[in-house]
């Protein structure tokens, strides 16, 4: 069983710029039948305009939108003050991927890992930069 990959929107904006890397890293995956995880809060931090982003809407239609209920946002609100940082969307990013034991896709890995390391979970977060 493969590994499932979770998705910040440094992703999604990688993907709307057409990040050719991003793209291989994700086509990979489908290959491989990975679960691609895609918290709900994520996909509000980057969309802005379906006319605009058909792109990234192709895009979303290949992930698992997860969307982000009480306890998770209790968990991701804890999270920030364990770490001391405001970026809930962040913390929530973590919170899914610690949940589904996910590896971490994401263009600010210092933040990720600093969150990663608050929720004291071993093993540890794995990240990886886009």
């Amino acid at each position: 069983m493969s590994v499932p990959y979770v998705y910040d929107a440094g992703v999604l904006l990688a993907v709307e710029g057409n990040d050719r890397r991003m793209w291989v890293i994700h086509h990979l995956a489908l290959e491989e039948g990975r679960r691609l995880l895609l918290p709900a809060v994520v996909v509000a931090q980057a969309w802005r305009d379906a006319r605009r982003q058909v792109q990234l809407g192709r895009f979303l239609h290949s992930c698992e939108i997860v969307p982000i209920g009480m306890e998770t946002a209790k968990a991701a609100g804890v999270l920030c003050g364990k770490a001391g940082t405001r970026d809930v969307v962040d913390a929530a990013v973590v919170t899914v991927a610690l949940a589904h034991g996910a590896i971490v896709f994401t263009s600010d890995p210092g933040d990720i890992t600093q969150l990663g390391a608050a929720a004291e979970v071993k093993p540890g977060l794995v990240v990886r930069r886009v």
